[in-house]
């Protein structure tokens, strides 16, 4: 085992992570600030990705493409949140989890009556294809420049909830939301706001994930289970929670199904070791949760810590 090809193998690790982050943000923020459980979070991530590769097809522009997934996905979080979520937030969460469930079955069936059964493709755009020498392997440009984007993104979320009027109230709506309804904040219009930006969040990790792989119906309910593991990690409410919580879950889910068929191939046969250590890599990161919620119940970095 080369170090280059390890090193390659956490550079996607890391990647894979920040991607996981920005689903994990929108996320955490919605029921951090607003107690709601979104289901439905992974079809925004969907929505974007469908936008992005529909309108990059048509007009040839990735940039473009990825705009209108981000616009699209924070305008379908908007109307979401006002004609539907809103009646729901004196509901318990029983009642959440089946009304988000059914969006997910709604959301689902109109993009498939939109774009049609199958998967679309969504090409690199020319200025990031081909590799960067960095030194002992050759990386992808455009994972690489998915990282970079990833980290300008956390920083700009973290300006955003740490300097900004927005953020003090995002921040206060966490801690006391009838408090800042009484001080005079709309909490209706916060609300809206929080949960446009979560599904821009989320539609933009499906537009730049949507390079690299088939955007497709369904896409975003298993990158849905993984964003509720790293906000179970990370803390519920936490922007750094998040950003800790899905690089841990990136690069343990990365390397893990990188190293341990090949541990296992040093004494058992290499078939039989690859599905062993791919069985037992795919649970890692539900370990690691469990081995959190024991040691710190309400996360690493619990927002209210």
């Amino acid at each position: 085992m080369s170090l280059a090809l390890m090193l390659e193998q956490l550079l996607n690790g890391v990647q894979f992570g920040l991607m996981l982050f920005l689903m994990s943000a929108g996320l955490t923020l919605v029921f951090g600030v607003m107690g709601l459980i979104n289901l439905a979070h992974g079809s925004l991530y969907m929505i974007g990705a469908f936008l992005c590769a529909a309108v990059a097809g048509a007009t040839g522009n990735f940039w473009l493409g990825l705009m209108a997934g981000i616009a699209a996905a924070a305008a379908a979080g908007a109307l979401i949140e006002v004609t539907i979520l809103r009646r729901l937030y004196a509901r318990d969460h029983l009642d959440q989890v089946l009304a988000t469930f059914a969006l997910i079955l709604i959301l689902s069936e109109g993009v498939r009556i939109i774009f049609g059964p199958f998967p679309l493709y969504l090409n690199v755009p020319d200025m990031l294809r081909g590799s960067v020498d960095l030194g002992i392997t050759q990386y992808s440009r455009y994972r690489l420049a998915l990282i970079g984007f990833g980290i300008a993104v956390a920083v700009g979320l973290w300006l955003l909830i740490s300097r900004t009027r927005l953020g003090i109230q995002i921040r206060a709506g966490e801690s006391d939301r009838e408090m800042i309804a009484a001080l005079g904040v709309n909490i209706r219009w916060l609300y809206t706001v929080v949960f446009a930006l979560g599904a821009a969040l989320a539609g933009m990790a499906g537009a730049l994930v949507g390079a690299i792989q088939s955007v497709q119906v369904g896409m975003g309910e298993p990158v849905l289970i993984l964003a509720f593991v790293v906000i179970v990690i990370g803390g519920i409410g936490s922007i750094k929670g998040a950003m800790v919580g899905a690089l841990l879950v990136g690069v343990i889910d990365t390397m893990g199904r990188f190293l341990l068929p090949r541990a296992f191939a040093t004494f058992m046969e290499p078939s039989q070791a690859m599905g062993v250590g791919a069985a037992l890599a795919s649970m890692l990161i539900y370990v690691l949760m469990a081995l959190v919620l024991i040691l710190r119940p309400k996360g690493l970095f619990p927002a209210h810590g």
